[in-house]
């Protein structure tokens, strides 16, 4: 759920008769992914119509891992989910983050201040839920509900005590947001991981690895990058290929700071971070680890691929003719609210106002030769049932110390950055950090 959705557009896409003339834009489709009958569903199906939001709602039962959500709360939300209604998810969420914030205020105002931050943290997390697929990402209400969710946090973390602290880290004429964690217990220069999410995760949503890392005396810097989270809602900045040029002023900012231990400084990026972490580590050398999950090599080719799904036509049309592939694209668009939605989204992440401007972008995020460039020891995370990454081929372009490891079905971990088995994820990853970092 953190990268990008047109996969899911094209998978949906492919399966689906063209909308007759004057037809129900808002029709689903029969592309094999619906909810099967009870006695064929599967453990991860929790019966949405949507396979994005089924995926979606499964990221966020698994946030319960952490206490960020809890498990009856996001089912109950599910319930009230109305799949004609392009606001549908939106509003649900929104609703349980405003019932979840009226406890919280009452818990405070009654003198409770930690189990009020238990319940503006699932407030603030609902929130960002509701923005997860938000109908119109230039809607003056997404800014405003942003800031409201980062206000949440902010008296959650101050009411449960906990080791992270609001950052601003210096970066061109502005700043990015972000959250320094530090161990209550821990003394002098710490090992420190850099943690960023993909295309839709927020830099709050790294709370797992900040609970685990607490655990063994790391430090944590979260931050959100041009693209994600705060930063495309409240500053308006797109993602940027070259990303060396976003974590490079981050490892200035930890290089500062006396609690850092210099020498030992990791980069873990998830989702489309699993090529914006590789192309920065790629140029910056001062890192010591780097883990991609999953990892890619070029998006711009996985994107390509995911077109021809569609109609094995498009690639060339792109390359023949833009303007044409342009009206095919909003021909598309215009038969499937769930596919004007996804690619208006992938346009506001980007900055860009067309598709044919959206498919030059993706291009350019391609690591190419610089693979090789890659100093850091890599860990490069792999998943049975993945269908966005390019893991495999990440890996076997690396030239530096390297490793490899494959989520399976028999850990129920099988899904792209795992959602619903946090802590599998957490396993693997902190065995790996606590032998290399």
């Amino acid at each position: 759920m953190r990268a990008s959705n047109w996969m899911w557009m094209t998978l949906w896409l492919s399966a689906c008769d063209p909308a007759p003339s004057g037809g129900d834009s808002s029709q689903m489709c029969d592309t094999g992914m619906e909810p099967a009958g009870p006695a064929e569903r599967d453990w991860w199906d929790l019966g949405m119509a949507d396979p994005v939001l089924n995926e979606v709602a499964l990221y966020y039962l698994g946030q319960a891992w952490m206490g960020a959500t809890d498990v009856s709360e996001v089912l109950e939300t599910l319930t009230r989910v109305d799949p004609a209604d392009e606001r549908g998810w939106t509003a649900a969420f929104q609703q349980t983050s405003r019932r979840l914030r009226a406890l919280a205020e009452a818990s405070e105002e009654g003198g409770h201040p930690l189990t009020a931050a238990t319940a503006y943290q699932r407030a603030a997390t609902y929130l960002r839920a509701a923005l997860h697929r938000h109908p119109d990402p230039w809607d003056p209400e997404v800014a405003a509900l942003a800031a409201e969710a980062v206000d949440l946090h902010a008296r959650y973390l101050l009411l449960s005590n906990s080791p992270c602290a609001p950052v601003a880290i210096p970066y061109e004429s502005t700043t990015l947001p972000g959250y320094f964690c530090r161990a209550h217990e821990a003394e002098g220069a710490q090992p420190t991981l850099i943690f960023h999410e993909g295309k839709d995760g927020w830099a709050e949503d790294g709370k797992f690895v900040v609970d685990a890392a607490m655990a063994r005396g790391y430090n944590v810097l979260l931050f959100d990058g041009p693209g994600m989270g705060k930063t495309i809602r409240l500053q308006g900045l797109p993602f940027r290929h070259d990303w060396e040029a976003v974590v490079a002023p981050v490892v200035d900012f930890l290089e500062d700071m006396p609690e850092v231990d210099p020498a030992r400084l990791g980069l873990f990026g998830v989702s489309l971070g699993g090529y914006l972490a590789p192309r920065a580590a790629a140029h910056e050398h001062r890192l010591a680890v780097l883990v991609a999950n999953p990892g890619v090599l070029d998006w711009g080719a996985a994107i390509r691929a995911e077109l021809a799904l569609i109609d094995p036509g498009l690639p060339d049309l792109y390359a023949s003719d833009p303007g044409a592939f342009d009206a095919a694209i909003t021909q598309i668009m215009e038969h499937s609210n769930f596919v004007r939605w996804g690619i208006h989204d992938a346009y506001w992440h980007h900055g860009v106002d067309s598709p044919s401007a959206f498919i030059a972008e993706v291009d350019r995020f391609r690591l190419g030769d610089s693979a090789a460039d890659i100093r850091a020891r890599t860990l490069v995370f792999d998943a049975e049932a993945e269908g966005r990454g390019q893991a495999a081929e990440l890996y076997a372009a690396l030239t530096c110390p390297k490793d490899y490891l494959r989520f399976t079905a028999e850990e129920a971990a099988q899904f792209h950055v795992q959602p619903g088995a946090t802590a599998m994820l957490t396993h693997r990853l902190f065995d790996w950090l606590d032998d290399n970092l």
